[in-house]
Formats: structure tokens, C-alpha cells, sequence
């Protein structure tokens, strides 16, 4: 599998540090399972990250604090959840631990396109879902309120005379104005992490606005 679209090293660096939100950092984690280049840069950046730590000076604790610690060893601690083994129904390239979260049904949004919510066990900004679209589809012009990150898992899209196919990563924002065209063959299947909401251009655009909600 050739891999030709990536994050940016500001958005690997940000995941490395784990300063992005639970849905950005499923987005990342996506991609990194099937690019060996990405994965190595984000160990390389913890690697960094670890030294900085160790040649830290340490900090003197605050008077009491360990004899509270010590007395706290003996409290009960909550019962811990129990792991969920993957789902057999998600696609095998999520990373293990997307594939235990819980999955809503397929619904369809548009002629020959569905989404898949993806619910995650924390709050946050960002919404996470599967969205598949059958070979030949021309996707609704369309911008953005906010961030989209879109891993793609199987099939090919493309757009502005660029093709992404497995493993590629786009990134989107406010500024980006954009219609993929879903290559004929296979159905596309991709994982989105998406902030704010889409803005449908076009006369169908504006009318399907009520009622697809992502």
C-alpha cells in the first residue's frame, strides 16, 4: 500500500504530546496503523519528549503530600470496565481500541452515501464516523464550519486532481471548498473526524441542509 497523503508534523507533534482531543487522536491512530513512516516520526517525537522529561530538575513535593498519598493506598478504587473484544463488523484497518467502541447503525444520507457514527466513551468536539460512499459518486459541493480529518480506509476518492486511496490522510478546515468524486469500482469507505458542520452548495445543497446532519 503506497501512502502519499499525511498529517502534518504539527498535527503528529500535537498527537505525540497528547494535547489533541479523543476524536483527533482516532483520526491520527487511523492513519498511523498503516504508515510506517508516521509511526516513526510520532516514537521519534515521544523519544524527544521523554528526554526532556529525564533532564527535567525535579520538583520539591509540597509539605504532607506524600504522607496523603501513602494514606490513600488504602481506599477501595472503583471497579475498572471491562475491556470490549472488536467489533466483528467494524473494518479490521481501525486501530484495535476504535474497533471496541460502540457503533451506531448505517444510515443513509444522500443518494448512494452513508454514515456510521463511531460513539466515543468521552466528550468532546469532535464527532467520528464512517462515511461510505458507492464507486462513481460525485459528492455535493461543499466547505466547512470547522476541522475535518478523513482517513481513508478502502476504496479512492479525489479531489483537486489529487487521488487518495488506503491509508491517506486529508485535512480540511474553513477554508477549504471541495467536492470528492468517488472512484468508479469499489465503495469508499473512510473514517471522518469532524468539528462544526458542512455547508452544502447549490440549489440541492441548500435543500438537503435540513436534513443531513453528520
Amino acid at each position: 500500500m503506497t501512502i502519499a497523503h499525511h498529517p502534518g508534523e504539527d498535527l503528529l507533534a500535537a498527537f505525540a504530546a497528547g494535547s489533541l482531543d479523543l476524536g483527533q487522536r482516532v483520526a491520527i491512530a487511523t492513519h498511523l496503523v498503516g504508515c510506517a513512516s508516521c509511526r516513526d516520526w510520532v516514537r521519534a517525537m515521544e523519544q524527544v519528549g521523554g528526554a526532556l522529561i529525564a533532564d527535567t530538575v525535579p520538583a520539591a513535593l509540597a509539605e504532607g503530600a506524600l504522607a496523603r498519598a501513602l494514606a490513600r493506598l488504602g481506599e477501595s478504587a472503583p471497579p475498572a470496565a471491562p475491556a470490549r473484544p472488536p467489533r466483528e463488523d467494524a473494518p479490521g484497518n481501525l486501530p484495535r481500541f476504535v474497533r471496541a467502541y460502540e457503533f451506531g447503525p448505517w444510515r443513509r444520507i444522500a443518494p448512494r452515501i452513508a454514515m456510521r457514527p463511531i460513539r466515543l466513551p468521552e466528550p468532546g468536539p469532535t464527532r467520528v464516523f464512517l462515511l461510505k460512499a458507492a464507486g462513481g459518486t460525485k459528492v455535493i459541493e461543499h466547505s466547512h464550519t470547522g476541522l475535518e480529518m478523513t482517513c481513508v480506509l478502502s476504496g479512492a476518492f479525489r479531489r483537486e486532481g489529487e487521488r487518495y486511496g488506503p491509508g491517506d490522510f486529508d485535512f480540511g478546515d474553513g477554508d477549504i471548498h471541495h467536492q470528492p468524486r468517488i472512484e468508479h469500482g469499489d465503495d469508499c469507505v473512510s473514517l471522518i473526524a469532524i468539528q462544526g458542520e458542512l455547508r452544502w452548495s447549490g440549489l440541492i445543497g441548500r435543500l438537503i441542509q435540513p436534513f443531513v446532519r453528520l
